[in-house]
């Protein structure tokens, strides 16, 4: 395996995430739009030819992971004839990143994505599981830490009762990114993109990780030097 090729642990991502924004003047809204977009375009040539009809819900916690699965909702529904779904997990107070609170933002005015949210999210939803096509998970993205709290429990109960074929945004959502192992419950995906370097834990409990396609999201490779 070459130095390119080894996986990084979470605190070596934010690292080299944080060299390229702060070195080399790649802003994370950048990164975050093209982690959304690649996201996009690994599900539709997973699901294609034709998306027409489909119906995609994502579920966003208010983390970058939410963040990047506003982005692929976007670009999903610009193909048109598709019924996107944004399930808001948690208070949207609290958004943690200027990021993806400008993507929350633009979601906001498009009338082609449907958006649920408040104390009974998970419920609203529940009707509406057995006539999925796609759920994109983006509930916890590498920065999980703690007990799993309610909405999010429930969502991921519901996710992996459904029969619905899966996408994990960067991590399974439960799954801790380093060591591979989850507490209490984990999103159990059918495909997990990641992005520009393969985390540690993604190469380990692989019945939850499912297929793992790595998306590049120009990230300039000079960003890890002094980190891996």
């Amino acid at each position: 395996m070459t130095t390119e090729e080894e996986p990084v642990t979470s605190e070596q991502m934010y690292r080299i995430e944080d060299n390229a924004h702060s070195i080399f003047g790649m802003k994370k809204v950048l990164m975050m739009e093209n982690a959304g977009h690649g996201l996009a375009d690994f599900i539709v040539s997973e699901k294609g030819p034709t998306f027409a009809g489909k119906k995609i819900i994502s579920f966003c916690g208010t983390g970058n992971n939410g963040g990047d699965a506003m982005v692929a909702s976007r670009h999903l529904s610009s193909l048109g004839g598709i019924e996107v779904t944004l399930v808001i997990l948690g208070d949207i107070k609290n958004i943690k990143t200027e990021e993806t609170m400008i993507n929350w933002g633009v979601i906001q005015k498009m009338k082609s994505i449907k958006i649920l949210t408040g104390p009974n999210v998970v419920e609203l939803v529940r009707r509406k599981v057995s006539e999925l096509d796609i759920i994109i998970d983006g509930i916890f993205g590498t920065g999980i830490k703690g007990k799993i709290r309610e909405p999010f429990s429930s969502a991921i109960d519901l996710i992996n009762n459904s029969n619905t074929y899966v996408v994990s945004v960067d991590i399974p959502s439960g799954l801790d990114p380093n060591d591979g192992s989850f507490h209490e419950k984990c999103v159990r995906a059918d495909a997990t993109v990641t992005f520009h370097r393969i985390k540690k834990g993604l190469t380990i409990n692989k019945e939850y990780v499912g297929k793992l396609h790595l998306e590049k999201i120009g990230i300039p490779i000079e960003s890890e030097q002094g980190v891996v």
